[in-house]
């Protein structure tokens, strides 16, 4: 019999990373290289921020890991060699007052959608899948620094941030990816 906490992790960081090269995987690759997380094996997993999990700062939850380790993360990704275009990739994160209870992971990929607009949204995204299953109040038409205003005074939702990651493709026709993810490293 398999203990169920032995994959219940108890930290997590964010990252972020551009990767810019004439093959799309080896673009892929480099983005993974600039985010300090391409040595590991990773396991793309859905949206929910354990119970009890800390968020630590990059260096800290990069010492956590090995090279070669399997690691869970969620991510976001996009990729392009259209000239001109911008590739936006955003993480979004929502953890509740209570700790004994989940939080949520949004992801977001977008093309010609600026950071702060897709962190924003991402970040955006994330709060109102708590807010739902916390049974927070808040009307979805409102601008998201409303409804943010509103869940800090229900004080149900503690903490919101989001990490982002843009770029455009040069005149040069070079793949692009951005990859934003909230990798699990303990």
């Amino acid at each position: 019999m398999t203990d169920t906490n032995t994959l219940v992790p108890q930290s997590a960081f964010l990252t972020k990373g551009i990767g810019r090269h004439k093959e799309m995987l080896t673009s892929y690759e480099l983005a993974l290289r600039d985010a300090q997380i391409a040595e590991y094996n990773l396991v793309t997993v859905s949206s929910i921020f354990p119970a009890h999990c800390k968020l630590v700062a990059l260096a800290k939850g990069v010492r956590r890991l090995r090279a070669g380790q399997i690691v869970f993360l969620v991510q976001a990704r996009a990729q392009t060699n259209e000239p001109s275009r911008l590739a936006t990739a955003s993480i979004g994160l929502a953890i509740p007052k209570d700790p004994n209870h989940y939080g949520y992971v949004s992801e977001h990929h977008a093309f010609g959608m600026p950071k702060i607009q897709a962190g924003d949204y991402a970040e955006d995204l994330a709060a109102s899948m708590l807010a739902t299953v916390l049974g927070v109040p808040f009307d979805p038409e409102e601008a998201w620094d409303e409804r943010r205003e509103q869940w800090k005074l229900s004080g149900e939702i503690v903490r919101t941030t989001n990490i982002s990651c843009t770029a455009k493709v040069a005149t040069d026709g070079k793949w692009v990816t951005v990859v934003s993810a909230l990798v699990f490293c303990g």
